[in-house]
């Protein structure tokens, strides 16, 4: 699963990572967590400012081989930015300055 927002276009992008042990063992997390780290530096050549991006890592993660992991993240990626293109600017719109998209204030 991949969440993205925009930030402002002059910040550089952040990326973070969420694996959790249900994805495997130690050793099976940090592997996941490589070839994501590996696979988002390779985004960040096309995408390196206006984007915060969280990438959660399925159980279904650890079994994957390198080519699928990046193909579903570059997927998951592309069909992100897609749907972020479609929202009006947060500035446009009206009385969601102080809440998430979900409704919660934000912190």
């Amino acid at each position: 699963m991949l969440y993205a927002a925009a930030i402002a276009a002059d910040e550089p992008s952040r990326i973070g990572f969420i694996v959790s042990k249900s994805v495997g063992n130690a050793v099976v997390r940090n592997l996941v967590k490589r070839r994501l780290r590996e696979a988002a530096a390779a985004s960040l050549s096309e995408h390196g400012t206006g984007l915060a991006v969280v990438v959660r890592a399925l159980p279904a993660s650890a079994n994957a081989s390198w080519d699928q992991l990046l193909s579903d993240y570059n997927a998951a990626l592309g069909s992100t930015l897609t749907r972020l293109a479609g929202r009006p600017s947060r500035a446009a719109a009206t009385g969601s300055a102080g809440t998430t998209q979900e409704g919660t204030t934000r912190a």
